[in-house]
């Protein structure tokens, strides 16, 4: 079966929060990309690791758009869905180039602002979501309800997915 959908997350919340959105689409095998291999076992779900890196981590930084560019060239997923952080950001910025198409949930934790990948996201995701009603605004992000609200309503707009 054709891998349709790359799901990418780091660690932490990030991680939490995509098992909690790909209740909405683990029928068409997504494939995961995390930060730690622990993770990806715990949840039971196939996928791969990446090194976790930040803006203040150059060299790490590099190592993980090469490792994010092997994946999404190999995958060549349809449609790449990130709760942050960098390594999601990545992917889908590789994504855009094969023609996937980019969905983004800021994290649930950036109550404040957006998150500094959430900000990025703006260029270069399709759907741009966040959680906080207060952070939305007419250019985005949009907000839908926090993800159990939208788990619950099943009204995750994973648009893509259909063309």
């Amino acid at each position: 079966m054709k891998k349709n959908i790359l799901a990418v997350a780091s660690s932490g919340g990030h991680w939490q929060q995509l098992l909690l959105v790909s209740e909405a689409f683990e029928d068409m095998s997504p494939v995961f990309v995390t930060t730690k291999e622990e993770l990806l076992r715990q949840a039971g779900k196939q996928g791969r690791v990446v090194n976790d890196c930040n803006r203040n981590q150059p060299l790490l930084l590099l190592k993980c758009f090469i490792e994010c560019a092997k994946i999404v060239y190999t995958v060549r997923p349809k449609v790449i869905i990130s709760t942050g952080a960098a390594p999601g950001i990545i992917c889908m910025m590789f994504g855009k180039l094969i023609g996937a198409k980019a969905i983004w949930i800021d994290s649930f934790a950036n109550v404040e602002q957006l998150s500094m990948s959430g900000k990025i996201a703006r260029y270069i995701s399709d759907t741009w979501l966040t959680q906080w009603e207060h952070l939305s605004d007419n250019q985005g992000p949009t907000y839908k309800g926090a993800l159990l609200s939208l788990l619950s309503e099943r009204s995750l707009p994973l648009i893509a997915l259909s063309r």
